[in-house]
């Protein structure tokens, strides 16, 4: 039994620190979506994107570069996200373990 309780020990401060981590990455990143609008034949795209009750827009640009870049970055946040799901849904299954030994 013992063995058991040190693998589930280890398993849940791993699960612990992947959490933590993957939030401090999750913070240095956009949130919001992209929307492009139209002006003069001209489009333009805008990061939205929510600060407590406000909609927040802010300016990307025409440049492609730097929108692909704010794209991928939005993507890593959603892959993130998910993986933080998953990560707490692990969590709770170590915690049923525990409580079962």
């Amino acid at each position: 039994m013992s063995m058991l309780m040190t693998v589930i020990s280890r398993e849940k401060k791993r699960n612990e620190n992947m959490i933590i981590e993957y939030i401090k990455e999750l913070e240095t990143l956009p949130k919001g979506k992209i929307i492009p609008k139209s002006v003069n034949g001209k489009t333009y795209y805008y990061l939205y994107y929510r600060d407590g009750k406000k909609v927040v827009s802010k300016y990307i640009g025409k440049d492609e570069g730097s929108l692909t870049v704010i794209r991928e970055k939005l993507t890593r946040r959603s892959q993130i996200e998910e993986i933080i799901k998953k990560l707490k849904e692990e969590k709770n299954q170590i915690k049923k373990l525990e409580a079962m030994l």
